[in-house]
Formats: structure tokens, sequence, C-alpha cells
């Protein structure tokens, strides 16, 4: 084991000190937020907080793939479009996988008369959003320096957990005072 773990180690390594870096969502962003989707689905939380996360996933992976087309000299508006539509177009494709027993339901669980998945969806990729440009903004003027380390990761991230606790105390306490959700 000591054998094969020894080469991989180094490969990991190598690569990370040989890769550019990433200029428009950071990769390690994208992780976090992907290990957030998959933690929320297997503990079997709502459909709309599970939702916020797929959200910002999506955000950052379309995000990346831009700054990666841009890296490459893709240039025009189309591209980036393009690269925006297929990635919430495959995110959207949870609706429609054929099993037995599907994942999600449209429309079978909803919020303010909204699919509670689409609105998770809808919210996570604005607050995502709204953080990756408040950062961009603090770091403009700050010289182009973060305020503290691993900012650029921290602020979508607490901004997603923060709408995250916020639609869970929706869930949770509004049906009990007798507001009906849809």
């Amino acid at each position: 084991m000591k054998k094969l773990l020894s080469p991989i180690l180094f490969a990991l390594l190598a690569m990370v000190f040989v890769l550019p870096a990433a200029y428009a969502v950071c990769p390690v962003c994208t992780v976090a937020v992907g290990a957030g989707l998959e933690g929320a689905r297997l503990l079997g939380v709502e459909d709309v907080i599970t939702g916020i996360w797929a959200g910002g996933l999506t955000l950052s992976m379309a995000g990346w793939t831009a700054n990666y087309m841009r890296s490459r000299g893709v240039k025009g508006a189309f591209w980036y479009v393009l690269d925006f539509v297929l990635y919430y177009a495959l995110l959207l494709m949870v609706y429609f996988i054929p099993s037995g027993r599907p994942i999600v339901l449209f429309g079978d669980k909803c919020m303010w008369g909204i699919d509670q998945f689409l609105l998770g969806i809808i919210v996570g990729s604005v607050v995502f959003f709204v953080m990756e440009v408040w950062y961009a903004n603090i770091k403009k003027n700050n010289g182009g320096h973060a305020k503290f380390p691993f900012q650029k990761v921290v602020m979508p991230f607490g901004g997603l957990l923060v709408v995250t606790l916020i639609f869970w105390a929706i869930i949770k306490w509004l049906p009990q005072i007798g507001v009906t959700l849809c």
C-alpha cells in the first residue's frame, strides 16, 4: 500500500505546484459546496436546502468553466451564456432521471408556490453570485488582497450556510405557528 500511496501523493503535490491559479471561482470553494450538497442529500434534509447547495455548486462550476474558457482564448458572450445554460440544464435533469423512485419530483414539495428544489437552486445561485461579487469588491478596495486568509472560500460558503440556516428555521418554525409554506 505504501508503494502505491507514495507516487499518488507525489503526483498530487506536483499538480498543486504546477497548475496555474484559479481566477473565477476557486476549486476549494467548489469542493466545499459539493461536499455540502452531498452531505445534505445523505442526511435527508428538505429539498429547498439541498437546492441551495446545488445552485451554489452549479454556479461555481459554470464560473470555473468560463474562467477556463477565457484562459484558453475563447471569446464571445455566446459561449459563456451557453456554458451557464448547459450547467443549469444538467442540474435540472434531476427532475427527469428515470428510476423506480425518482430523487426529486417536480411540485412534490413546494414553498410559496414554487417547487422547493427549484427555489433552493435560485436562492443558492443568487447568494453565491452576490458573495463572489462582494468578495471581488472587497479585494479591489483592499489593494488586490483579501482581508483575511481564505476569504474567497469563506464568503461564498458562509453565505450558503447562513441562507441554509434561515431556510431551516423557516421550514421548522413557520408551520408550528400555523403558516403554510405552499
